[in-house]
């Protein structure tokens, strides 16, 4: 396993740190995000489940909600950690919305607690996203 670079490394340990404020009672599967912006800024989310499972909130979504809300819109990095014995890849629903603030070679960088790491893009995640060329008329 080769280490990431340092900017990467504060990634991961700002997703593995608030992974650690996850509400996850029903399925006791903590997921932490980190989302580096283009101009440096790192906002982070949790998974937030409810007892009414469809209402729960992912990590990528909650940390997609945080940097919406300090004004930043341009997703440079991404970082997703969980305790799985492989790397845990957001769902299709955070892919989509990790597509709409990203350009498809933005690095996500998917890891596990015990440090097993899987790079990829957000492109790679999600081929063929629909985006905003698809709502402009001729």
């Amino acid at each position: 396993m080769s280490h990431p670079d340092p900017a990467t490394a504060d990634l991961i340990a700002a997703a593995t740190a608030v992974r650690e404020n996850a509400h996850a009672p029903y399925s006791r599967f903590k997921v932490g995000a980190a989302i580096r912006t283009a101009d440096g800024r790192t906002f982070v989310g949790c998974n937030v489940e409810n007892v009414a499972y469809p209402e729960g909130t992912c990590a990528e979504a909650g940390a997609i909600a945080a940097m919406c809300a300090a004004g930043a819109r341009d997703v440079a990095a991404v970082a997703v950690i969980a305790d799985s014995p492989q790397p845990v890849s957001p769902c299709g629903g955070c892919r989509q919305k990790l597509a709409e603030f990203s350009a498809g070679d933005v690095r996500v960088t998917l890891t596990t607690l015990d440090g097993t790491t899987l790079e990829t893009t957000v492109a790679a995640l999600l081929p063929g996203a629909f985006d905003q060329d698809y709502m402009s008329r001729v």
